[in-house]
């Protein structure tokens, strides 16, 4: 009682010194858009929603567009979906999160980030290299976690709205209410359409979707820190449709005929999350959660001729229990999950349909000194029906050897099922013939995918010229066993699906620079360069459609914050790609191949916002402001039944310029 009582004191002297002697005092604190710490174990970056609001951001997929440590490129013709990827290597590859809930898996690969509304997002972890034990075994390259805005944190009203040059629309609005002391509640309406058709390369084919999404989140929280309760319970429906195609196509009237080339994607998707989690009385650092998750994702779609279909149910619980060994030096983290998949799936009315299911158990154990040196070691054992008992091994080291200065170390094992017809949905627009060479395998006939990570990182704070200044340094290694090749190096009108028979890596070294200039001007920069290679049937090869090398740059610029929270802010995003390897075409009529390798190119971005007080702002901004598009985006598109046609070689920019204007309102 004594210390609560002189605690008391002491907060009552604090709170009267602070209420009649610094009432002039104003902060100016410029908080930057990507965080980086010098005292986290792992690699890991923070993406605030300041950082997100620098760019449209309609969706996840394009909040990575001022990034540095995420690449994103289109990946077709036809359906204006971005792809990401982390250390060279695709999404499936990383593990996504939605508060630490895996979210964007299976059926979802292809187009699930984009079902996530860029505003509902408070901010985005990035760590590189293998993840944590807790969150599973999949992860390879790398993790991505979304963290929602939290209904107790919400303003009670918030609204976005988006229109482009590429005649699409897009409206958001949140509305939130404090139920009680310990209960919040927020509503999240998200509305897009792409009204128009559009096609700047005049090759008879629509550069993006005409579509429209409808998405409604109902969030509730519950926080008591009195009893140490806290809760999060979450209900989601998405309803997205895609038409896509010849501007002649008519879905009414050509579906699945030949008198036009078309698609439709149409994808119902419902989530219910929940999490529940206790603090111990009196031992705030011992605790207990418990996730809950599920989904029903139904996608009905054709490309063409071509038809594929998939449903998949999803469970996943997992029971967390985190406390200390003596002091709160030493910290670990244990328990179990569970997962369960169910996939109604058909290509081409073939039923390739399965049942997934593990359960595992883990350990992590955490040393932090604080000071110099941390560790994370961790490890699982899990049972899948389809990949057998098996163990993931994860470690992360920390070590600051001087001031302002971090070394850090990664290894660990990844395992994974690959989904090989939804990860690469984007081939059905083409005249290729799927063919699975493997069959003993129990995923399609394949094995699983298993790959080590390993990787290393320096970072340095340092002053240039008095203003501050850090540069990075990092290498990640990753070698595959058993890899699901997607072979598009044997022949254009075949892809080929077998386990790996020969060495598959991916060495990726990234150098980063970011300096303050002047006060309010900052540059970010980061060099790239990627090696994979991959040993196919028909010899070894670079990655196809990987660039080897890539150049970022990033200028950000704010005026001071005036009367009533005026202000001007500055966005210019550039990005430069060098040559990347094409799928091999040589066999193709003349007009119809494609060289070995693309040319290089460069991407510009900017927007401007106008702020006019603290709950009104205004945004204009152009995506590919330099105009440059691919040159044969779409190849026999003038026969697009034939032998030839394949709308998957996408290695730039298809639409071209592309401009935007939008506001944000806010009730606070």
């Amino acid at each position: 009682m004594k210390k609560i009582a002189l605690f008391l004191m002491l907060f009552f002297a604090i709170t009267v010194f602070s209420q009649e002697t610094l009432k002039e005092i104003k902060v100016d604190l410029n908080k930057k858009g990507i965080q980086k710490s010098l005292t986290k174990t792992a690699n890991t970056s923070v993406v605030s929603s300041k950082e997100l609001l620098k760019a449209a951001c309609c969706n996840l997929a394009e909040s990575f567009e001022t990034n540095p440590s995420i690449d994103v490129n289109f990946s077709d013709a036809l359906t204006g979906t971005k792809q990401i990827k982390m250390l060279g290597l695709t999404s499936p590859y990383l593990m996504i999160t939605e508060e630490n809930i895996p979210s964007v898996r299976g059926a979802s690969q292809a187009y699930g980030l984009s079902f996530t509304p860029g505003t509902w997002v408070e901010s985005i972890q990035i760590t590189k290299g293998a993840g944590s034990v807790v969150n599973g075994y999949e992860s390879i390259s790398g993790q991505i976690n979304t963290e929602l805005i939290k209904p107790m944190k919400d303003i009670p009203f918030f609204l976005n709205a988006y229109g482009a040059s590429d005649s699409r629309f897009e409206l958001n609005t949140h509305f939130n209410r404090k139920v009680s002391d310990h209960w919040a509640t927020s509503l999240y309406l998200h509305g897009n359409t792409r009204v128009a058709k559009n096609d700047m390369n005049n090759d008879g084919f629509l550069d993006n979707p005409l579509g429209k999404q409808i998405n409604v989140v109902n969030r509730w929280q519950y926080a008591n820190p009195e009893t140490g309760w806290v809760s999060f319970i979450n209900f989601k429906y998405m309803k997205d449709e895609k038409q896509t195609g010849e501007l002649n196509f008519d879905k009414n009237r050509d579906k699945l005929t030949t008198n036009y080339w078309g698609s439709e994607i149409n994808t119902n998707r419902f989530d219910f999350t929940s999490k529940v989690g206790y603090v111990f009385k009196d031992m705030p650092y011992q605790s207990i959660g418990f996730q809950n998750a599920y989904s029903n994702h139904n996608q009905d779609s054709y490309f063409g001729l071509n038809q594929y279909n998939i449903k998949q149910e999803s469970y996943y619980s997992n029971l967390i229990f985190n406390s200390i060994i003596s002091n709160t030096m030493h910290k670990f983290a244990t328990g179990v999950n569970f997962t369960y998949d169910k996939y109604a799936e058909y290509v081409n009315l073939l039923d390739v349909g399965r049942i997934d299911n593990s359960v595992g158990t883990f350990f992590e154990y955490t040393y932090d000194n604080n000071d110099k040196f941390s560790l994370i070691l961790g490890g699982r054992v899990d049972y899948h029906n389809r990949l057998g008992v098996f163990v993931t091994p994860r470690l992360h080291i920390r070590y600051n050897p001087w001031e302002k200065a971090v070394f850090r170390f990664s290894a660990g094992r990844g395992k994974r099922a690959a989904n090989i017809f939804a990860e690469n949905q984007q081939l059905f627009a083409s005249s290729r013939v799927f063919s699975v060479l493997d069959t003993n395998g129990k995923i399609y006939g394949l094995n699983p995918e298993i790959a080590w990570n390993y990787g290393v990182s320096f970072t340095q704070n340092f002053s240039l010229l008095g203003k501050p200044a850090d540069i990075t340094f990092d290498f990640y290694r990753t070698d595959f066993q058993n890899q699901a090749i997607v072979d598009v190096m044997q022949s254009p009108q075949q892809v080929l699906f077998y386990n790996l028979k020969g060495k598959s890596y991916a060495n990726s070294f990234q150098l980063d620079f970011n300096y303050e200039i002047i006060k309010h001007l900052n540059l970010r920069t980061a060099y790239k360069y990627y090696d994979i290679a991959t040993d196919y049937l028909s010899g070894s090869y670079q990655r196809p459609l990987q660039a080897k090398h890539r150049f970022f740059g990033n200028l950000e610029y704010e005026t001071h914050i005036k009367e009533k929270g005026k202000q001007w802010k500055f966005d210019y995003t550039f990005n430069w790609l060098g040559k990347q390897q094409l799928p091999y075409t040589a066999s193709n009529t003349s007009t119809d191949q494609l060289p070995e390798f693309s040319p290089s190119f460069a991407v510009m971005n900017m927007q401007v916002t106008r702020t006019f007080s603290k709950t009104f702002e205004v945004y204009v901004g152009g995506e590919n402001i330099g105009n440059y598009r691919q040159n044969k985006a779409i190849l026999g598109a003038n026969n697009p039944f034939g032998a030839t046609f394949d709308t998957s070689i996408i290695y730039a920019p298809v639409f071209g310029q592309m401009y935007y204007a939008g506001l944000r309102f806010k009730i606070k």
